[in-house]
């Protein structure tokens, strides 16, 4: 079956969409990229696209989702905006994703020394910039209640700022909080290490959802 299909994506369970993410960046961190054939890409997916997952990240130039999780055309949406921040655009363009395309995986992906981040807490105003980082400063305040105050400060708000978009995201949208309750398509919050090329996949929203359910049946 080829990877470009309607029959591929109805097929695939959030779970297995998810595996195939992290098995990606397995390849892409120890260098076992598959030798993607852009050409034959291109002929797979002129009639239509079928992307398995939508990410969420930052605009930084090195947190290209598709060499991050070694994907090729027609794989993933990528939607990037400085800070993987949340407003209304972002969200019509994933409930079009995961409802009228059928992508199984939502993910947030941040990522260390976030420029974005950085500016917030600088408190830098300048121009439509000033109301990008407010959106921001809700994840500030969030890491400093945990009393993360040493020198990974920065990237301990990363961690803050992709669990408060992933929590904007289900409040916000109804079409997302249906489609994730049904478990027809799987949450997850992740970080991007700029260093090493890893992701920490910290938020499993799908796995937890499962407990939950299980939990509710035995009871």
């Amino acid at each position: 079956m080829r990877k470009h299909s309607k029959e591929f994506l109805e097929n695939l369970t959030p779970d297995k969409g998810f595996e195939i993410l992290v098995d990606g960046n397995k390849r892409f961190v120890n260098r076992l990229n598959t030798d993607h054939d852009h050409l034959e890409m291109i002929n797979e997916t002129r009639e239509g696209q079928f992307p398995f997952a939508v990410i969420l990240s930052c605009m930084d130039s090195r947190t290209s989702v598709e060499l991050i999780f070694d994907q090729g055309l027609g794989d993933l949406f990528s939607i990037r905006v400085a800070g993987n921040i949340v407003n209304e655009d972002i969200l019509a363009s994933l409930e079009y994703a995961v409802k009228y395309v059928g992508s199984k995986v939502l993910m947030v992906l941040g990522h260390t020394e976030c420029g974005a981040i950085k500016s917030a807490k600088a408190g830098v105003q300048d121009g439509h910039i000033t109301g990008l980082l407010n959106r921001i400063q809700p994840s500030i305040s969030k890491a400093m209640l945990k009393g993360d105050h040493d020198h990974h400060f920065s990237d301990h708000v990363a961690y803050a700022n992709v669990e408060n978009s992933l929590e904007e995201i289900l409040t916000r949208s109804d079409i997302v909080k249906d489609l994730f309750a049904k478990g027809q398509i799987g949450l997850i919050g992740a970080v991007y290490n700029i260093e090493t090329g890893e992701v920490d996949f910290f938020k499993d929203l799908t796995r937890k959802n499962k407990k939950q359910k299980t939990a509710g049946m035995a009871v």
